[in-house]
């Protein structure tokens, strides 16, 4: 069992959930609401689903070398 106890910790658990999410649209999948629309309107990301999800991977690959 993993717990995320910091909210740094909370915060990039949610940020790799809204991937996936994010991942599973671009496929062509579709849900109730769009991770792409809350990704743009919460982190600030512009362009299309596949550029913003290049621009997640590269904040998740930056948070696991620092």
């Amino acid at each position: 069992m993993i717990i995320l106890n910091t909210p740094e910790q909370i915060d990039m658990a949610r940020f790799l959930t809204l991937r996936s999410a994010l991942k599973l649209e671009c496929l062509g999948m579709r849900g109730r609401s769009s991770a792409y629309a809350i990704v743009k309107s919460e982190y600030g990301f512009k362009g299309t689903k596949k550029s913003v999800l290049q621009q997640m991977e590269q904040i998740i690959k930056e948070f696991k070398e620092g």
